[in-house]
């Protein structure tokens, strides 16, 4: 090391702040920790709704829109693209955003959006055991991976009945699994 102390981290409140961070004891360099924004996509083709089954933890097995955490330099539209391609090898046409949802026991933030099936293709990706286009009527509820799956799909649905968006957290919700 070229004379530079290596970084020693505490937890501090820094001046002009008013919550404990980790903050560096030689240099004064504050480590903020910011929640993980997830980005993606209610889909309709053809009146039904695509939902792909998930092969990878939390909850494999179970249903969920093509959404994933937006990576750095991708604008939020561009990275529902990416997850729609990446668990359903699926082409969108991005309508607008949908919803914003907060889940704050995960630190995360949802930005979803209200898309349409470009071409009609889609097959499982690597991180779906399936992929399936579902009517209302036959969407696996009891099979959902998260509530906020639910949420999405009850908001699209009232969108297409008119109801301004976006939409947020339906009243009391936080999106916790262990009600």
């Amino acid at each position: 090391m070229s004379g530079k102390l290596a970084p020693s981290f505490e937890r501090a409140v820094p001046d002009g702040d008013s919550q404990e961070r980790a903050v560096c004891a030689n240099c004064g360099f504050v480590a903020y920790e910011n929640p993980k924004i997830v980005v993606g996509a209610v889909v309709r083709h053809e009146g039904r709704l695509l939902l792909c089954r998930r092969a990878i933890a939390p909850r494999r097995g179970y249903w969920t829109v093509p959404a994933g955490y937006l990576e750095l330099n991708e604008t939020p539209e561009d990275g529902a693209r990416r997850e729609a391609m990446e668990e359903a090898c699926a082409r969108l046409s991005i309508d607008g955003l949908l919803a914003v949802y907060s889940v704050p026991r995960l630190s995360q933030v949802q930005l979803i959006y209200r898309a349409r099936l470009d071409g009609g293709h889609f097959a499982a990706g690597e991180e779906s055991l399936e992929v399936a286009l579902f009517e209302w009527e036959r969407i696996p509820w009891d099979a959902l991976a998260f509530p906020t799956v639910a949420w999405m799909l009850d908001h699209e649905r009232q969108a297409r009945a008119g109801a301004a968006g976006p939409f947020a957290n339906p009243p009391g919700e936080t999106g916790d699994m262990r009600r």
